[in-house]
């Protein structure tokens, strides 16, 4: 039921200090098994390099890694943080857990304003909804840019909508200060404070991209370079500035938000509750016109078509969710409540019959685990000997503060698992052991697998099939060793031409 916007009563500083203890508790407890995990994918490929540039250093712009437009806010704190508690990938877990458990009291507080016209206590189910989801869930531990990003996104607009405007801008430049495209937020509260002809208030939104401009203008005269490199820059704002890869990217950005993981329940609430007036209030037209920019944004920017890009919006769109099941009566609530926080709980263990990032949920702890077991292999195995591999389990094997060796392995990196790279004679002069796994989920039933989506995506993505399994046995390379897990998979072979059939897989 739809009720008149009930008062803000005034909240003391022990009941936000006792939620933000409930949730840290249930948040770093549900991820206790997985808290001495090493470093996943882009934690070893740039944020923890530039991490450790700024803890051992004191270098803000990294120098272990490519530098990019990513300003150091969240690097920073973790080399803080390491400060106190020392450097290990158990000390970067808690870190960002803890930023996970403020950014969910803070998702609970939005959701609270937002439903304030709801009946009952919607806030607590959006913010189950939240940390149940996978992506959330997953994000949680990962040392990335998107669940800083999610946390003072959700603060500006709870300040916004609260009308305390100078709080809300100062909360957009840490904002932009975590990850450069949170400009987005500034430059659209600023000019919707124009729109209600609130100037003086518009002017504070300024801040933020004045602090922006100076990360920039610092990264251009370390790097000669505005966005730090021009890789960066053309796979990010140039590659997928294209018609066909924007209406894909789009496409992928509403599925995600608005069907997968059993979000069609709230979705089709949606639909229904949008004519009931539930969202016609200026908070709402606030939150829905920053989810429709956020989403058109990002799928104009951004060469990795990442889900975790929309991490800052996920908690409104997991209240808009709520609220719009307000206008069920009955049992109907409940059930459509219950499935969908079923299908989230699921969907942290279910892959989907298509290509997804391991991170979007749990499976990214399998491929972690099956690269830190080949890399322990490798090592005692094949002391000294140089490993041919791709990224990134070359980083893991050549820096041991990513928590996979003991000791740096050399290595030969491979571009990737083509058979051009593959049948290279450059690597077996250096190396005589490969490392051969699995990268991306593509499942056998998958529509990926029919002949005109890949030549479409040949055509636009420039993608190129790597070899499979039986592909890589035909060469002239012998397998030694092999792990499976959830449908990953993690080969070593030796160089040489030995009959197959001995080694037994």
């Amino acid at each position: 039921m739809i009720a008149e916007p009930a008062p803000r009563r005034r909240i003391r500083p022990a009941t936000y200090l006792f939620f933000l203890a409930l949730f840290a508790f249930a948040v770093i407890l549900s991820h206790g098994p997985l808290l001495r995990l090493p470093y996943y994918w882009d934690e070893l490929g740039q944020f923890v390099p530039a991490a450790l540039d700024i803890f051992q250093g004191g270098a803000w712009i990294p120098h272990s890694t490519v530098p990019n437009a990513h300003p150091p806010g969240v690097m920073a704190y973790l080399a803080a943080f390491w400060t106190v508690a020392g450097c290990s990938p158990l000390a970067t877990r808690i870190a960002m857990l803890l930023v996970a458990s403020v950014a969910m009291l803070v998702a609970f507080l939005l959701s609270i304003e937002m439903c304030r016209n709801v009946r009952g206590a919607p806030a607590f189910m959006a913010v189950f909804l939240l940390g149940v989801s996978p992506l959330f869930f997953a994000q949680a531990m990962l040392a990335q840019l998107d669940m800083p990003a999610m946390l003072f996104a959700c603060l500006a607009l709870l300040l916004l909508v609260q009308d305390k405007t100078r709080l809300a801008a100062l909360a957009c430049t840490a904002l932009v200060l975590t990850k450069e495209t949170g400009l987005l937020v500034p430059l659209l509260f600023g000019a919707w404070l124009l729109y209600e002809k609130r100037r003086r208030d518009a002017v504070w939104f300024l801040l933020p991209a004045a602090a922006l401009c100076a990360w920039l203008l610092v990264l251009a005269r370390g790097t000669g370079h505005l966005f730090g490199n021009s890789q960066f820059t053309q796979y990010n704002l140039y590659y997928p500035f294209h018609p066909v890869r924007f209406t894909f990217a789009l496409g992928r950005r509403l599925y995600y938000l608005f069907f997968q993981d059993f979000h069609w329940i709230g979705t089709i609430a949606i639909l229904l509750a949008w004519r009931r007036g539930v969202f016609s209030t200026r908070a709402w037209r606030i939150a829905w016109l920053l989810i429709a920019i956020h989403v058109l944004f990002l799928s104009a920017v951004g060469g990795a078509m990442l889900e975790r890009y929309l991490l800052p919006v996920l908690p409104v769109v997991y209240a808009a969710m709520v609220a719009a099941m307000s206008i069920y009566k009955g049992a109907l609530k409940v059930v459509c409540q219950v499935a969908l926080l079923a299908g989230l709980i699921v969907g942290n263990f279910w892959n989907p019959p298509y290509p997804f990032p391991f991170e979007n949920n749990l499976a990214f702890t399998s491929f972690v685990e099956l690269q830190q077991t080949a890399a322990g292999f490798v090592a005692r195995s094949y002391p000294g000997e140089t490993i041919a591999t791709v990224w990134p389990l070359t980083a893991a094997l050549s820096r041991p503060e990513f928590g996979y060796v003991r000791r740096a392995t050399p290595v030969h990196s491979l571009p990737d698992f083509t058979a051009h790279s593959v049948d290279s004679p450059d690597w077996r002069r250096d190396a005589r052991v490969l490392v051969f796994f699995s990268r991306m989920w593509e499942p056998q039933w998958s529509w990926t697998n029919i002949e005109i989506v890949r030549k479409i995506w040949r055509h636009f993505y420039g993608y190129e099939p790597e070899l499979s399994i039986p592909e890589m046995r035909s060469r002239p390379l012998t397998p030694v060793a092999r792990w499976e897990r959830r449908g990953q998979w993690i080969e070593v072979y030796e160089v040489g031409g030995r009959d197959l059939s001995r080694a037994g897989l």
